[in-house]
Order: structure tokens, then C-alpha cells, then sequence
């Protein structure tokens, strides 16, 4: 009996203690809520009312770019810097410098030929003039150069030399029994023709006159080529050879 007074008691002691932390925690709200007008505002802030659809806004203060175009550059030192007038009536056109050689020879252009034509090798070529030679049974004039017959004679100075006969020889030697590659018709037809041929890639026509063992046809395309060879004194226009 004893014992159970004593929790009875301990009960009745946290109750009061309970009971007198509750009243302080109301004491402390009461406080807090008479000081609050110390520290928060008495009226809320206002905000602008958002601006209605199409209504104008004002433009945002800042700095304003002037969008029109603006006046030309000003010229400064215009005799320093621009180039002088140049006068069009002292200019002259002259002729382009000759080739230093063979090399610098341009190719002469293909001459449209007949569809039935076709490059043909032809082996063993034997010149029998100056830009006329025989091979596989047909004989070719190189197109676009002048034969220099076998008879025919130069005269260089007082000189006189046969130069038809050395003009022959320098092509047979320049040949070499080297197969040759002309543009020629079908094999049916066995008869003389003029015809463009190349040795490798070299133009024979562009070859003989350049050296002097043909000249040009008139209105050709070796007519550098010929003037060249005058020249330079070569072949059929220099001294015997």
C-alpha cells in the first residue's frame, strides 16, 4: 500500500509540472504576438498590373544604336596611298617572247577528223623526204609541214648544199625505225594521205619544222615553230650541214 502512494504522488507531480510549462508556453505566445508589429511590415508592397495585349510598352532605358547608313570614308592621303592614273593610250601590245626550244612549243590542236578514222600504229617508218615517209605499206604526209624534196638546194652565204638530201637523212635519223602513231583511215583505202602523227609524245610536224627540215603550211599551226628555226639558223636555214 505504501508503495503504490508513492507512484500516485509521482503522478500528481508531473502533473503540475505539465501543467505549469504549458502555462508558461502561452505566456511566451502572447509575447511574441504583441511585439510582432515591432518587425513586420503594416502593409504589403504592390506590384504593377501586367500590360494588356497591344498595349505599347516603354522602351528600356539604354544606350541607342543609330541603324541608318552612315557617310562615305574620308579619303586621307590619297597621293600616298591610291595608285597613280594610268594612262591607256601609252599602253602597246607586243608579241610574246619565242620559246627558248622545242619544249616550250605548244601542241598544236586536233583537227576534228571523220568518225571512221582512228589512230593507227604504223612500225618501221622510212622517211623518203623530209615530212614524207612509208610504212606497213602506206605513205603518210605529216600534216601541216612543207616537204623539202630530196633535190632541193639551200644556199647559206656563198654556200650551196643540198640540204633536201640532209633534210631526208635528219629525219630517218630522228625516226629510228620507231613505230609511229597517225590518225588514218580504214586499212581498204591504200592511198597517199596528209595526216597528223605523234613519236611517243612528241608532234612529228611540230619536230620538223622546229628544226628546220619543213616549213610551215601557210596558215598552220607551226608557224612559231618555223619562225624560230629562221631564227636560230637550223636546218634548211643555217649554214651546210
Amino acid at each position: 500500500m505504501k508503495r503504490w502512494g508513492a507512484l500516485v504522488g509521482e503522478v500528481k507531480s508531473t502533473g503540475r509540472l505539465a501543467m505549469t510549462l504549458g502555462g508558461l508556453g502561452l505566456v511566451a505566445g502572447a509575447l511574441m504576438i504583441a511585439g510582432s508589429r515591432h518587425w513586420l511590415p503594416t502593409t504589403l508592397p504592390s506590384f504593377p498590373p501586367p500590360p494588356e495585349a497591344g498595349e505599347a510598352q516603354p522602351a528600356p532605358h539604354g544606350p541607342v544604336h543609330d541603324a541608318r547608313p552612315g557617310q562615305p570614308a574620308r579619303r586621307i592621303a590619297e597621293d600616298l596611298i591610291a595608285p597613280p592614273p594610268l594612262d591607256v593610250a601609252g599602253i602597246e601590245r607586243i608579241e610574246a617572247r619565242p620559246p627558248l626550244g622545242e619544249l616550250g612549243l605548244a601542241s598544236p590542236p586536233k583537227t576534228p577528223m571523220p568518225k571512221d578514222w582512228r589512230e593507227t600504229l604504223l612500225y618501221r617508218p622510212v622517211a623518203i623526204s623530209s615530212a614524207v615517209f612509208e610504212a606497213m605499206g602506206r605513205r603518210v604526209i605529216v600534216s601541216g609541214a612543207v616537204d623539202i624534196g630530196p633535190a632541193r638546194t639551200c644556199s647559206f652565204d656563198d654556200a650551196i648544199w643540198p640540204c633536201g638530201q640532209r633534210a631526208r637523212a635528219a629525219f630517218n635519223a630522228w625516226l629510228r625505225g620507231r613505230a609511229l602513231k597517225c590518225v588514218l583511215p580504214p586499212d581498204g583505202d591504200r592511198f597517199v594521205i596528209a595526216a597528223s602523227c605523234t613519236l611517243g609524245k612528241q608532234d612529228v610536224g611540230a619536230w620538223l619544222v622546229a628544226n628546220g627540215w619543213a616549213m610551215a603550211a601557210p596558215g598552220g599551226t607551226y608557224g612559231k615553230a618555223e619562225s624560230v628555226a629562221r631564227g636560230a639558223q637550223m636546218g634548211i636555214f643555217g649554214p651546210p650541214q
